[in-house]
């Protein structure tokens, strides 16, 4: 069926050329003139194109480059951030270490039992203070109620009286967060 129409289009099409091919000289130039002029135009816009092209492309790649180098560059800077993040806080442990040091050897040779304990207090307290300063804090557990987002019931033992039903009776080990998470629960016996 297409071939039916171009063969029916060819007359139209011979006879817009010769019309064409009959006018004047000029005329004929000034067609040649504008249209190499237009085919000119068309193949420095096509330069120009594809110069801006390959300007983006370029640009494209260098972004994906730097993005690719971004990534990488954070994500060794994550890990030896992990592999680091507990420094600061164990170098402020070794002075109680030291004191634990000195705390045993005064222990082989002291015969004051009270300046030992005295001394194992001031550890202890220096220690409770250190964890304090780094976010660490015990969990209540003495006549609280129980609460399974801060406690872990071990047992349930008949309360000694009714005040003390779904309270806690004794803590077996303590629970501690770590700035208001739980990074331990307490260990607990609760009446029932």
């Amino acid at each position: 069926m297409k071939k039916q129409k171009h063969d029916e289009n060819v007359p139209e099409q011979e006879e817009i050329m010769n019309d064409v091919e009959n006018q004047p000289t000029e005329n004929n130039n000034e067609n040649t003139e504008s249209s190499e002029r237009t085919a000119e135009q068309i193949v420095d816009d096509l330069e120009v194109m594809t110069q801006k092209c390959s300007e983006l492309n370029d640009k494209n790649l260098r972004l994906m480059a730097e993005f690719d180098n971004y990534r990488k560059r954070t994500l060794k800077e994550r890990s030896e951030l992990i592999k680091t993040a507990g420094e600061n806080i164990l170098v402020n442990m070794l002075p109680l270490v030291d004191d634990f040091e000195r705390a045993l050897k005064a222990m082989e040779t002291s015969e004051d039992i009270n300046a030992v304990k005295d001394g194992v207090d001031l550890i202890y307290n220096k220690f409770i203070a250190f964890l304090t300063q780094n976010g660490v804090k015990e969990i209540p557990t003495e006549n609280e109620a129980f609460d399974t987002d801060l406690h872990e019931a071990i047992t349930t033992f008949p309360a000694p009286d009714e005040a003390m039903k779904g309270k806690i009776i004794d803590c077996v080990s303590k629970g501690y967060t770590l700035n208001e998470k739980v990074i331990r629960f307490a260990k607990v016996v609760v009446g029932e």
